[in-house]
């Protein structure tokens, strides 16, 4: 696991990779718990494309923590590669922030991308409830 910042490739150390990973946990329980309720309420499809918020939740936690890019320090311009979820430090140099917003784009349409297609599989799906 890289421990210095590199730019658009690591702008997160241990600690705040743990935090990624751990929202990527928390909305892959909440995409699931949607999936088991379309299955045991009636929803009307539309209803059930709300899926997509935490399916992209997970997806944006689960991307960050596997590239060790945080998609919000890129965009703004800051890193922590230390242990410590305190400690950020600003990203100087224009080539560089550059870079990091490439990369923060990248992990975005992603998410989002994933988000979509949990959602249309949602929408999809014929649910019945037994």
């Amino acid at each position: 696991m890289s421990t210095n910042y590199i730019p658009g490739v690591c702008n997160i150390g241990p600690a705040e990779i743990r935090m990624r990973r751990m929202t990527g946990y928390i909305g892959l329980t909440l995409t699931i718990a949607l999936f088991v309720l379309f299955y045991l309420v009636p929803i009307d499809a539309a209803w059930r494309a709300l899926v997509f918020i935490p399916a992209t939740l997970a997806a944006m936690g689960f991307l960050q923590a596997y590239l060790h890019f945080c998609a919000k320090f890129g965009m703004s311009g800051l890193f922590n590669v230390s242990d410590d979820m305190k400690h950020q430090e600003s990203v100087d140099q224009a080539e560089y922030r550059k870079k990091d917003q490439q990369k923060a784009v990248t992990i975005i349409t992603g998410a989002v991308c994933i988000g979509a297609l949990v959602a249309v599989v949602a929408y999809f799906l014929p649910f019945v409830a037994q």
